[in-house]
């Protein structure tokens, strides 16, 4: 399953990929905000992705704000996320690569819905390496989010 989230500054944005992955076959949920509302807060919609792919082993979520940014920091508190702001198919396949990242972080405000779709694929499309090092370097981070 396929999470999508977006503040105001990423409405339009989110509504592209979503009728990008109908097109595709992909099947999601849209957690919010679901109308364009101006007084809205990102946070909230990102900790409600978050907290759906954490409980969802192989689920994935996409978020889109302003900068990406805002959506990503809030994202990564929910233990068992890995979001990553991605503004490129390289990054967007590298991240999922060598990361294993399960939340993709769009730019509402310099993502092209032409670009979106390419970034969005390739994220959907990478599998998780599974090299050593980057298993290693994934189990630090869970011990940290484990024990601090």
């Amino acid at each position: 399953m396929i999470y999508l989230g977006s503040d105001h500054a990423g409405y339009e944005l989110k509504k592209a990929v979503a009728r990008h992955l109908e097109e595709s076959g992909e099947e999601y949920q849209d957690l919010g905000n679901v109308e364009l509302d101006p007084a809205d807060d990102y946070p909230d919609f990102a900790f409600a992705v978050g907290k759906a792919v954490a409980a969802a082993p192989s689920g994935v979520g996409i978020l889109v704000c302003g900068s990406a940014q805002g959506v990503c920091m809030a994202a990564n508190k929910v233990k068992g996320v890995r979001a990553v702001a991605a503004t490129s198919e390289v990054q967007a396949k590298r991240t999922r690569e060598h990361n294993d990242a399960n939340v993709l972080c769009l730019s509402g405000w310099d993502t092209s819905t032409d670009d979106v779709k390419a970034i969005v694929d390739t994220f959907l499309a990478t599998p998780f390496s599974s090299e050593p090092r980057h298993a290693r370097r994934l189990g630090k981070i869970s011990a940290f989010e484990d024990h601090g």
